[in-house]
Order: C-alpha cells, then structure tokens, then sequence
C-alpha cells in the first residue's frame, strides 16, 4: 500500500493499491502489460472520480519532459507529463505559440486534451483541437500512435483516459504574438443581450464573471492579440467601467496571482491565462461544475440560471461565462456546435454544493448542457449519450483498444458500461 494520493482540490483520495511513478516509456509499459486495472494521474486537476481506479494508478510526472519544435511541419511534441506553463514558456523561448490556453497553466497537456479543457474564444477550438498525433501504451503494453490519417484519430484524442496511456502528444503551434488584457465591471442585464456579439468580437478571448448576486455581470475580461485588429469595446454604450486597477475574478483572492492587466501588452502565454503558473491559481479551496450549451442559447440559458440564483449565490464563489469554437473530436464537449461554457467555482462543502449543482442542471436541461469531463456533474448516462452522435462509436472504440478493460474505473463504467 502506499500513501493516500488526493486530487487537486482534496475532494477526491484515490482508491489506488499502488501508485506507480515511472522514469522511462519502457518502464511505464512494463506496468501497463502487468496491470488488471489502472489509471493515469495527470496534475490532479479533475474534481470527479474520472482518474480514480481500485488498481493501479500512475503518474508520468518522472517521465522526460522532453518538447520538441518542428518548424516545417508547424507542431511540437510534448512528453505525456509535460504541463501547458513549461511547454508556453519553451515554446516563446523559441519563437512560437498555442492558439490557445486554459485560464490556468498548471494542467497537464496530456490530461487537458484527453477531457477537451478549453481556454475561450469564439473562433479559437478547445486545446484539443491542436492535436495532429497522440502517442499512447495501450492495455497489453504496446506503442501506438494516431495521427489525423488515422480513422480513429477523432475518437481517441478525446479520449478520457479510456484508450492507454498518453506518453507524447503532438500540437499545432504559430509564430509567437502579444496579448493585452483589459477588465471592466459593471455590465448589466439588459446590455448583456445587447452586446453579446459586439463584446465576443472585441477580444481574441473573453471572459465573463459573476456572482449571480444579480443578473448582470460582475467584470468582463478582454484579451486581445496586439497582431490583430479587434472592434473596441463600447463601453459608454454598454455602461461598462473600465477597472482601474488588476482584479482577481474570485472576490477576496489577491490579484498578484493573476496574470497582468490594464492594457500593458504582453507575451501570449502570459495574457491568455488568468491565473500565474507560480501562484495558487482560482481560490485554491474550491469544488468546480461547468456546462456548454449551443452558443445560440446563450441567453435563454443564462436567463434560467439566473431564476434560480438565490439558491447558487450563497454556496458560489464566482460563476465564469466563456465562448469556444465547434469541433470534429467525438466526445468533445463543442462537438459540431459553437458553445458558451457556464462554469461555477463553488465553495468546498460537497454536502451544499451537490443539490445546488442538480439544480443548475435541471435548470439548463431545455439547452442540452454538456457538462465538462473533469468537474462535479450527475447527468445520467442515457441523457448525456443523446447529446453526442458519435457516442456509440466511442463506446466501440474503447473495447477495440481495450478489450479487458483495463483503463476502465467506475467512471467509465457508469457512462460506458461493457
């Protein structure tokens, strides 16, 4: 036995028998091809069981963190424990970007894509879709990889851990550019659902925070790349105030966490992030839920959450209203839909966040929320399966790769049962 492993938020102790911390591809197949049961632990950064298994669990934090640029084909590759903050800052070092980041880059690369974590922007696709080949040990200890010519490539980035172990992941990168960040406060209801469109085209990435005390929106974060012309933000007519000075989206957590404001321009993977990779990102005691539904149902869906606000406001503390683009990938959460993400950072009180989170979903239903893959959600099976129409085809996929089930855990069993 080992010592008990938690996640992130410490809402989860893993079941694990073992816990196994490779320092080679090679070694790391060995444990596989032994394994009855097991699961992969990236930074820890699910709130749910999705990485939880009773067998074994492994971390690839010991193995090389090898980054790799290939300036003719446009992509990097990045060793399977690599986080988003090492692989940015190598990659500006060198002259190059990702088209886009999470608002932390403490993540993983390897766990972000395998649960479609997304970053914003209405024209800028989750982090997954910067994925051109995975490689990955599969259930009896081989190494295989996917690239965009393989028929199972759509279906295995996104991949929930299901597939193997992820040991390398290959991205699309850009030459480097600038960010400014800019926050206003104070948007209202009614300009909200006016300038819905006018403030998604003003940033390259936009983010709204609320406490869902009112209707309205708290601050409005707007990101935009200084090689690009972006519509200015009306903010007479939408009766916004700029901030004057830096702001943390969570009330009371200190600003020196996030990443710089006011305009002041600076390196992409320094701007597109909220939070710093050297700082405790959010509030650091927290439980999360989020929910995408069809970006033309943004305000229909908003209008319902906000009915029900007295129950959300006092367990909240603070709701983020984000845009991503549409995508191929199977069990992406913005599969063939341009999505708006609904997410909620709650207080770390299980017991009063659970009937509140039933009730946000009860109350998005109409909109066929898809809940993230990492976060708290309790949509059934049956009702979250209707909402993906390659669904069934993931199912086949993960008995091909894995037959006896060894990647599987309670997770997968409850939506993809064998």
């Amino acid at each position: 036995m080992t010592a008990a492993v938690t996640n992130w938020a410490r809402n989860v102790t893993f079941a694990a028998r073992h816990v196994h911390r490779p320092t080679t591809v090679d070694e790391l197949r060995q444990v596989v091809g032994r394994s009855t049961r097991l699961r992969v632990l990236g930074t820890g950064h699910s709130f749910n069981r999705i990485a939880d298994t009773d067998g074994d669990l492994v971390s690839l934090a010991g193995l090389p963190a090898e980054v790799t640029v290939d300036s003719e084909t446009s992509t990097v590759t990045a060793g399977g424990g690599v986080r988003y903050g090492e692989l940015a800052e190598h990659l500006h070092a060198h002259g190059y970007a990702l088209h886009n980041l999470a608002s932390l880059p403490h993540i993983s690369v390897a766990g972000a894509c395998a649960t479609a974590t997304h970053g914003s922007g209405r024209g800028n696709g989750n982090l997954a879709t910067a994925v051109r080949a995975v490689e990955l040990v599969t259930a009896n200890g081989d190494l295989v990889r996917l690239d965009q010519s393989h028929p199972d490539f759509a279906g295995a980035v996104v991949g929930l851990g299901g597939l193997g172990v992820v040991t390398s992941v290959t991205l699309a990168i850009e030459p480097t550019f600038d960010v400014a960040q800019y926050v206003y406060h104070g948007l209202s209801r009614d300009a909200l659902t006016a300038g819905w469109e006018q403030l998604q085209a003003s940033g390259y990435s936009v983010s709204m925070f609320t406490g869902w005390t009112g209707t309205g929106i708290d601050q409005v974060w707007v990101k935009r790349r200084t090689d690009q012309d972006h519509p200015p933000v009306d903010a007479d007519g939408l009766g916004l105030a700029a901030a004057d000075g830096p702001r943390h989206p969570v009330p009371g957590m200190p600003v020196e966490n996030c990443t710089s404001q006011l305009g002041v321009a600076g390196p992409w993977h320094t701007r597109l992030p909220h939070f710093r990779l050297d700082f405790t990102p959010s509030s650091g005691a927290e439980l999360q839920s989020e929910y995408l539904v069809a970006a033309g149902d943004v305000v229909d869906a908003l209008d319902a959450v906000a009915r029900i606000r007295d129950r959300i406001a006092p367990v909240l503390q603070v709701c983020e209203i984000r845009t991503v683009a549409a995508d191929e990938l199977w069990l992406s959460m913005n599969h063939t839909r341009d999505s708006v993400a609904i997410h909620f950072t709650w207080v770390a009180d299980a017991t009063a966040v659970t009937p509140v989170t039933a009730a946000v979903e009860q109350a998005l239903a109409p909109y066929a929320p898809r809940p993230h893959w990492g976060k708290l959600f309790g949509i059934g099976r049956d009702e979250l399966a209707g909402r993906y129409s390659r669904w069934n085809d993931f199912a086949d996929l993960l008995v091909r790769y894995d037959p006896a089930g060894v990647f599987h855990n309670d997770f997968l069993d409850r939506y993809f049962p064998r």
